[in-house]
């Protein structure tokens, strides 16, 4: 087996970068384009990975590259499409921006780290972005996933990557994984002040729906602690906000396939609710951290759709965390914590630093 070579090293040198550690902010992925050749890169990538399609290779092969990847991209592109902004997809836009803003804040923090993102599936992959780290010099690496929730699919799968780039390094940086903040104070209050200021801004609907990403149920019974965490920041969020049992519902979206998936289904429980004569919903999408196609596009458009059709009345939906100043200080305050005894700057003696390399040329490094 061979190895990539790194910039080389040289005992007692000091690190090139301000911090010899950096963050790297993981999110999902995006198609490069909304159209249907990106969309069938994007496709092929994302549901040929076993984490997110669990059934014999052979089998999902013929189905993903001989039926899904010939009729869904087209489909796929129009959806995104309408989402879709002048600098990109929305949830590239977000994740971006939340990597900029997190290196920013944690900076005024005295915490002066490399904060840089990463895709799962497209651009830039986790791959490129660990190379460049490692090319800056950087030795230390917080993988932070942009998912609350831990799940094999999603959460297990970045941490997969970073299995398979560090495989082939040399010299591996010290890496630590942030697997879930579901239940973290700051992530909580964050959503709640989020929901207030709509409510103050638009006024309270009946009954408060929040959508998470859906997973196959077979993964619940197989030990993903995905549902369990859901439910924890529903019930969580419920508290923060005050409400009644009665005034709020927890959902699941984007099912895909005829396998049974965690229930109860988004949009089947809004045309139940309207049906049985509610007149009003907010919906808020806890799970994920940064708007994209499944919130714009499934949530704000064809769930409002599909509720107002059923007979209610007034359908609002509730942004995601996105660039909201209390995410981000959640998010430095979780960084901060999982970055515990990592040093995140250079020291600042001078001395220190010319007896460091006097001891490594007494050793033989290189003058």
């Amino acid at each position: 087996m061979s190895f990539s070579t790194g910039p080389p090293f040289t005992h007692g040198a000091p690190p090139k970068a301000l911090a010899t550690t950096a963050i790297l902010l993981c999110n999902l992925g995006t198609p490069d384009a909304p159209t249907a050749p990106a969309l069938r890169r994007y496709l092929g990538e994302f549901l040929s990975d076993g984490r997110v399609v669990e059934i014999p290779k052979a089998l999902w092969w013929l189905i993903l590259h001989g039926i899904i990847l010939r009729i869904r991209p087209k489909k796929s592109a129009a959806k995104y499409a309408s989402v879709w902004l002048p600098d990109g997809s929305p949830l590239k836009v977000w994740t971006q921006k939340q990597a900029v803003m997190l290196g920013g804040y944690l900076g005024q923090r005295g915490h002066p780290v490399e904060v840089r993102y990463a895709m799962r599936y497209g651009n830039p992959s986790i791959a490129s972005q660990l190379d460049q780290l490692k090319a800056d010099g950087v030795n230390r690496v917080l993988i932070l996933p942009a998912y609350p929730q831990y799940s094999g699919t999603t959460t297990a799968s970045v941490f997969d990557a970073v299995y398979t780039w560090a495989a082939r390094v040399r010299r591996i940086p010290e890496f630590r994984f942030v697997n879930n903040y579901h239940d973290d104070a700051g992530y909580i209050a964050a959503l709640a002040d989020s929901i207030r200021r709509h409510w103050q801004k638009n006024g309270q609907a009946d009954k408060l729906v929040m959508s998470f990403h859906g997973v196959p149920e077979r993964t619940r019974t197989l030990g993903d602690s995905y549902h369990c965490e859901c439910h924890k920041t529903a019930r969580l969020l419920a508290e923060n906000l005050g409400l009644a049992p009665d005034r709020w519902q927890l959902t699941f979206q984007s099912r895909f396939g005829k396998a049974k998936w965690l229930e109860p289904y988004t949009e089947p429980t809004l045309v139940k609710l309207a049906q049985a004569g509610l007149k009003s919903v907010d919906l808020v999408c806890p799970g994920f951290t940064g708007d994209c196609l499944e919130t714009l596009e499934e949530i704000s458009m064809e769930a409002r759709h599909a509720f107002l059709e059923a007979g209610g009345t007034g359908f609002s939906y509730i942004d995601c965390l996105n660039d909201s100043p209390q995410w981000m200080a959640a998010l430095s305050e979780l960084s901060i914590r999982h970055m515990g005894g990592w040093p995140t700057t250079l020291p600042t003696d001078r001395q220190a630093l010319l007896d460091t390399c006097a001891r490594a040329r007494a050793l033989g490094a290189p003058q």
